[in-house]
């Protein structure tokens, strides 16, 4: 099939953006289905005793990339060599409020320049960053400065929900939605399909209110049994993959299983229910 020279360099353009939100090159098919990471604070403890093992699991259950929580003592090459030799790719890093802060922002870039990772997500806020209307709205200036530093590396800077990012001022907003109201486009919004509901929040609404920005989601089951798998909760999970698909922008799923008793097997469960659900 002939392809002009104008479709080749609109197809080429198109790659370098999928590559440089980490999407792996054998997903960028046109139709391919957004891609599932895992969050390794789902499996922690097992990281700790054995990452390469976890790793060879985690490629073996069918997920594509990986989002970490702390690094294992473990230089980025070696974290590369050991998701290249697994077929994986980092999806993400869970980077603490401090490591996006000038003074080791040149660092953290670096690292994760390494890893091939452009999301540099930051898991929780010191209390007093959203303690206030006036705070939160603080804490989105630093983020999109920080995130606009990072701009050129083709990284974002993010924030991952928690329960308390919705409670309520005395207007009626919550700091999560403060935070997104006034953050610039470099800012990422990582919802967390349990922690908003957990929390009193409603994470369809959330991701309405903010289109274009949940480049990565935590999928997170909320309700059912105890320590229910994704897909066997309370979470409209329906239509949260519509919204994710249509206007969210949204480039990973990120399964997150902070529970049961057996960690692996809880995160595969996760991975096959969402197979029935057609996502993997």
């Amino acid at each position: 099939m002939h392809v002009s020279r104008r479709d080749w360099l609109k197809n080429s353009a198109a790659l370098a953006a999928l590559a440089a939100l980490g999407i792996p090159e054998r997903l960028r098919a046109a139709g391919a289905k957004i891609p599932i990471g895992l969050q390794l604070y789902s499996v922690r403890n097992e990281c700790g005793q054995d990452l390469p093992g976890v790793l060879k699991a985690v490629a073996k259950m069918g997920y594509k990339g990986v989002e970490y929580a702390g690094y294992y003592n473990r230089k980025a090459e070696e974290l590369k060599k050991l998701m290249d030799d697994n077929g994986l790719v980092c999806c993400g890093t869970h980077a603490g409020w401090t490591t996006i802060q000038d003074n080791e922002l040149k660092a953290t870039v670096e690292f994760n320049r390494t890893l091939g990772n452009p999301y540099l997500v930051v898991p929780g806020m010191p209390k007093e960053r959203l303690a206030s209307i006036e705070a939160c709205k603080e804490t989105a200036k630093i983020l999109t400065a920080q995130a606009e530093k990072v701009a050129s590396e083709r990284m974002y800077v993010g924030y991952h929900a928690h329960g308390g990012d919705f409670r309520k001022f005395d207007d009626g907003s919550t700091p999560w939605e403060v935070i997104f109201s006034n953050a610039g486009p470099g800012v990422i919004m990582q919802l967390d399909t349990g922690n908003c509901l957990g929390g009193g929040g409603d994470p369809i609404a959330m991701l309405k209110k903010y289109p274009g920005r949940s480049l990565t989601i935590h999928l997170k089951e909320h309700g059912g049994p105890k320590s229910a798998p994704v897909g066997e909760g309370e979470v409209k999970w329906d239509e949260v993959f519509a919204i994710c698909e249509s206007t969210g922008g949204t480039k990973w799923y990120i399964v997150e299983h902070e529970s049961g008793e057996k960690p692996l097997e809880s995160v595969a469960k996760c991975l096959e229910n969402l197979k029935k659900l057609g996502k993997a």
